[in-house]
């Protein structure tokens, strides 16, 4: 009996996809055309060309919507009911702007100073309720943000992580009015002490539910229609799934939704293949994700700034995003230099050589006019070729012409721009963080990666480059892959030496309790389940916490002591900064609880090549390609390779779902598992 389980990630040029059977360990990758606007078209189209829906047992997402939505300003209209003296949190922030030197710029916030109101309350930060809420007064505030045309509330009160009681009552009152699903309260959104990061993430979530519910729900109808009967589930930006209706609730989770899966499946591959340490770099057709794994385990961070003054504080892997992707813009700026990124030209009207009306030069189409891309076989299948003369006039004029150069001079320019600010990503995720960088392997994926590993391990002294078996679906690959994970925070704030052990169980006793609630409503089956607990401290004094992960046993039982809380903060606090501050007191701020549905993991021996494959039955011939001069190279079909077959550059591999460079003086290996080893060296 197949178990049809299909990861889609819907990216801004392409939608990835890749099915596994975990009954025979089957699978299947598909690229098709992203829709932009109309998501669920493109979506629908790939899935039809790997299985039919009423065949398939679970679908399991990764989304930009709601990235995009934020980062375009097109999220929903919000309203926001604050305590009094409190309305104009989201615009004083941190008081950071956006302009380190001067004060130009702008910052415009997620939900407007006429759709903000105040209402008279007051619970202190001991949580003692010093003004109860008057529900009359929230009816009024909420009628009046609905006829002003709010098509979703907010409420968020000053210290209700302490106590929620006047939130919850506020809700309640709201709940009379509101004419839809699409209201919250801070304590249910992120029960955590600092106001701003406390009002920002739940406003955020206020301007996505519209718009992440609206795609959801249309897209849910769409395959129920053709037949699918199966579990849907989305990706969270803390690498883990949830169920529709949580991601419908809490969409401010699947803000770094797609690159969060890349993540997940290049942590699995790394591990499997034996080298645990990696940095990821995932060259989309907009943006270049880039992430720490060390000892196979993804950074995760507490907060991520999506944009100026946007911040999100939910737990996330950590991931850095620059604008420099295949259809990342070329262009000469008004001081005479040569920019690249982060303006893209997407998937409409794309890349010049796409001759779909694009006519500015992006890096796709520098690599082809380089014949690094092979313009008769382009990658997902939707073009029959790539016009290379298109792209020749655009990189002409818009860049060679400015600058005197050549066509392929131009083209050689924007590549190494383009390759200078990838590596600038990959510097700051290690070496800026103190990591020896040549501890670490480059796994470069998405459809453009394999294309600038080789410059990358030349400009940042990485060791070795690992290309997955189909690096333009690795994201999809994730989606399936990863675990459901549901995470809760909840502020102690109190002193070590006051913490009582007892209370601090029944915290996380209660934690895992109502977060295993969410597991068990997903009615997803799990092969394993465990439960994380950590403690954000500190030195009174400080403003900054330590993530301190506690030692407990997977499921979470264990004995804990001040003592044994102390020691593991210290080794934290050193491993960070290196040294410890002596006498100074410890102050608990945050507990941070996890409970993890493990879900099957793909054998990466399904991706290995066939056992009678031969290197001769892998040869395409030659052609012309450009490197610092022009070089007849041999071309290979990747898939076709044999594990332990060693490829000397220069080379190009080719597959349906990317290429791959290999420049003079390197060479690949492939391993066992259809892995690229790409080292220095002949």
């Amino acid at each position: 009996m197949s178990l049809l389980v299909v990861g889609v990630d819907v990216g801004g040029t392409f939608t990835d996809l890749f099915l596994f059977d975990e009954a025979d360990g089957r699978v299947r990758v598909g690229k098709v055309p992203s829709t932009r606007g109309q998501e669920a078209v493109g979506f629908a189209a790939g899935i039809a060309g790997l299985a039919a829906l009423p065949g398939i047992s679970a679908i399991v997402h990764g989304t930009t919507v709601g990235t995009n939505a934020l980062l375009e300003r097109k999220g929903a209209r919000a309203g926001l009911i604050t305590t009094a003296g409190f309305r104009d949190v989201l615009e004083m922030r941190r008081r950071d702007r956006r302009q380190t030197w001067g004060l130009t710029g702008n910052f415009v916030p997620p939900i407007a100073r006429d759709l903000r109101l105040e209402v008279a309350e007051r619970t202190g930060a001991d949580g003692s309720v010093v003004q109860p809420v008057d529900p009359a007064e929230v009816r009024a505030a909420a009628l009046r943000l609905r006829n002003a045309g709010a098509e979703a509330l907010a409420i968020v009160f000053l210290h209700s992580y302490a106590n929620p009681a006047n939130e919850r009552a506020a809700l309640a009152a709201a709940r009379d009015v509101w004419p839809n699903a699409h209201l919250a309260i801070s304590s249910d959104i992120l029960p955590e002490i600092r106001e701003f990061e406390r009002t920002s993430t739940t406003a955020l979530n206020a301007v996505l539910q519209p718009v992440v519910g609206g795609y959801l729900s249309a897209l849910a109808a769409r395959l129920h229609a053709g037949g699918f009967a199966g579990e849907f589930l989305l990706v969270q930006s803390n690498g883990g799934v949830m169920s529709v209706a949580t991601a419908q609730a809490l969409p401010v989770r699947t803000a770094l939704s797609g690159p969060a899966a890349g993540v997940i499946a290049a942590a699995h591959i790394a591990t499997a293949s034996g080298c645990p340490d990696v940095i990821t770099g995932d060259v989309g057709g907009t943006s270049f994700d880039v992430s720490l794994i060390a000892g196979g385990v993804p950074a995760l961070a507490a907060e991520t700034t999506l944009d100026f003054g946007l911040v999100v504080r939910t737990p996330m892997i950590e991931i850095t995003t620059i604008g420099a992707g295949g259809g990342s813009i070329a262009r000469v700026d008004a001081a005479g230099l040569l920019q690249v990124g982060p303006q893209s030209a997407g998937a409409v009207p794309g890349p010049a050589c796409y001759g779909a009306g694009g006519e500015r030069p992006t890096v796709t189409d520098a690599n082809v006019l380089l014949g690094r891309i092979n313009a008769a076989r382009p990658i997902g299948g939707a073009l029959a070729a790539l016009d290379v003369a298109a792209a020749e006039r655009a990189i002409a004029a818009a860049v060679g012409a400015p600058l005197g150069l050549d066509p392929i001079a131009a083209a050689q320019a924007i590549l190494r721009v383009a390759n200078a600010r990838m590596a600038g990503a990959l510097r700051l995720v290690s070496i800026e963080r103190g990591h020896d960088p040549k501890r670490f392997a480059l796994m470069p994926f998405g459809g453009g990666g394999g294309l600038h590993a080789g410059a990358l391990l030349r400009e940042v002294g990485l060791a070795r480059a690992l290309v997955p078996r189909f690096p333009g679906v690795t994201s999809a690959l994730g989606c399936v892959i990863a675990d459901m994970r549901h995470d809760r925070v909840r502020t102690l704030n109190v002193l070590l030496d006051a913490l009582d052990p007892a209370s601090l169980r029944a915290e996380m006793d209660a934690a895992a309790a109502s977060l295993g609630a969410l597991l068990e409503r997903a009615g997803v089956a799990f092969t394993g389940r465990r439960v994380e607990h950590a403690l954000d401290m500190l030195y009174v004094g400080q403003t900054h916490t330590v993530t301190v992960p506690l030692p407990l046993a997977p499921d979470g039982a264990g004995t804990l002591t001040p003592a044994m809380i102390a020691a593991a903060f210290e080794a934290a606090y050193r491993r960070a900064y290196g040294r410890l501050l002596g006498q100074v007191k410890v102050r608990v701020l945050n507990l941070r609880s996890a409970v993890i549905g493990e879900r099957p993991k793909l054998d990466l021996a399904a991706l290995a090549p066939p056992g009678d494959a031969r290197l001769a039955d892998a040869d395409r011939g030659t052609r012309p390609v450009w490197f610092a001069e022009r070089l007849e190279t041999r071309i290979w079909d990747r898939l076709a390779l044999p594990a332990g077959a060693v490829i000397h550059g220069p080379a190009v591999l080719e597959q349906p779902d990317a290429t791959i460079l290999i420049e003079p003086g390197q060479h690949g290996r492939v391993d066992r598992f259809g892995n690229l080893i790409l080292e220095p060296g002949p």
